[in-house]
């Protein structure tokens, strides 16, 4: 069954405790948010399959999904949380990225192709998501430093990852 009933009166839980917080809470407002983000990875991983365009980057978004999972799960109160190595990894990807394109000196308008700008949107939303995660932190008490880390470099990895799709034609597999 895929409802419970339990949130009908406007309340939700979190893992590992019977306390009941209000949907309107910044912790379901971080948690919603880093769904949301997730999702429009989702949406930039089914674009590249669909023009074709194969390799590391449709690995380092996988990776990346699987990472946000990680954050949720910490965020609601798991015991997990992303590593040193999980750092790593995102900020190796975000090095490929970055090799690929030519660092702009100015603002970039987004919007040069629809591939770049889903990953502009998917940076958008992941700042949003670190600034409502740092916000729910007093909430839910200590949020890792790697995740907060994380979080922050992500945003950085969609950036170049818009900037390479952004004055190509998108349906090059040169990624």
């Amino acid at each position: 069954m895929l409802y419970t009933r339990r949130g009908d009166d406007g309340t939700s839980g979190l893992f590992g405790t019977k306390e009941r917080l209000g949907k309107d809470s910044v912790v379901f407002e971080a948690l919603g948010t880093l769904d949301e983000l997730n999702s429009q990875l989702g949406l930039c991983r089914a674009l590249l399959f669909e023009k074709k365009i194969e390799g590391e980057l449709q690995k380092d978004l996988i990776t990346i999904q699987e990472c946000l999972f990680i954050a949720q799960a910490e965020l609601a109160g798991a015991e997990k949380h992303l590593t040193k190595a999980s750092i790593d990894i995102l900020e190796q990807a975000t090095a490929r990225a970055e090799a690929r394109i030519e660092n702009p000196h100015a603002f970039v308008i987004p919007g040069s192709t629809v591939l770049s700008a889903h990953f502009d949107i998917a940076r958008t939303v992941a700042r949003r998501a670190e600034r409502t995660l740092v916000r729910a932190i007093i909430d839910t008490g200590v949020i890792s430093a790697e995740t907060k880390a994380y979080l922050n470099r992500l945003s950085s990895f969609l950036y170049a990852a818009a900037r390479v799709f952004a004055d190509k034609n998108e349906s090059s597999p040169s990624y």
